[in-house]
């Protein structure tokens, strides 16, 4: 008998993402709150749909291949390449418990998940799923997903990336205090796209501790890496410095050719649009002052 769906659609950096959760289990949008500001009632055009569905079971051993698991800083995924070009995941959390199998195509435009665990186990896994994904199938559409702290300030976005702990919440944390007219766009992930020769950035689903979820965009004004030191000081750098800082900083699987070459070629444009800086400084407010002055536009 064919499966039956309750269906949820998404606009993720005006990108229409499809959630489908299988009729009778316990999955449903009540996993993914922080979605709920990006709903849309368009279906057309899904750069990727999600089928949520508890029933799916890994591929077998001999059709398929691993790569490599890796750390995510919330718990280890590990990932196999299978046979028809497509690829399988298994999303742990931070205490080593599978949450998540998943299963997408080549294109990660046709992605399959079954969840594990309690509702916690199960918020995670599917989250990160999604994440993932989203990030692998815009990846040849001039888009970006990046690791960083996003502050709107006259109009314009200024993302800073950092090691973690190394200090970007805390710069963000002190252009909310003492610069006028700043508000937060996101936290954690936000979302980059070349349009029409531009650079956009957008608040996504994804934002770390801190829940500020909001469907909003700006123009990218630039993209500041944190470095502490003993001074407050700007350096503007070097496309090529600009690539060293920026691709950490980008989701990407290294060890697929077609999509890395997407996103290095999305990073050139973006490098090529915007400013990017080096803030050495204090963590002190007077080092959010010093950087406005020197990246922001008026």
């Amino acid at each position: 008998m064919e499966a039956n769906w309750h269906r949820h659609y998404f606009s993720i950096a005006d990108h229409r993402v499809g959630v489908f959760f299988r009729e009778g289990q316990t999955n449903d949008l009540a996993l993914i709150p922080s979605y709920e500001p990006f709903r849309t009632t368009e279906e057309e055009d899904c750069v990727m749909v999600m089928e949520v569905d508890d029933t799916l079971h890994p591929v077998p051993k001999e059709q398929r291949s691993r790569i490599r698991a890796f750390d995510t800083g919330n718990g280890d995924t590990a990932v196999d390449r299978l046979e028809d070009g497509g690829y399988q995941f298994i999303i742990k959390d931070i205490r080593g418990r599978a949450c998540c199998l998943l299963i997408a195509d080549k294109a990660f435009a046709h992605c399959r998940c079954a969840l594990n665990g309690d509702g916690m186990m199960r918020s995670f896994g599917l989250n990160s799923a999604l994440m993932l994904a989203y990030a692998f199938a815009t990846g040849g559409r001039q888009t970006l997903l990046i690791h960083a702290s996003l502050v709107r300030h006259q109009g314009r976005g200024y993302a800073f990336v950092a090691k973690s702990g190394t200090g970007k919440s805390t710069q963000v944390a002190m252009w909310l205090r003492c610069i006028p007219g700043c508000d937060l766009m996101n936290d954690d992930n936000p979302v980059v796209r070349v349009i029409d020769g531009e650079a956009m950035i957008y608040g996504s689903p994804w934002s770390g501790k801190t829940p500020c979820y909001r469907q909003v965009k700006a123009p990218l004004g630039a993209i500041t890496q944190i470095d502490r030191a003993q001074a407050n000081s700007v350096d503007r750098l070097s496309p090529l410095q600009a690539l060293a800082i920026l691709l950490p900083s980008c989701s990407s699987m290294k060890w697929d050719e077609r999509l890395h070459g997407q996103v290095c070629d999305t990073m050139s444009e973006v490098i090529g649009l915007t400013p990017i800086y080096m803030l050495h400084c204090l963590p002190n407010e007077e080092a959010a002052r010093v950087c406005c002055r020197a990246i922001a536009k008026e």
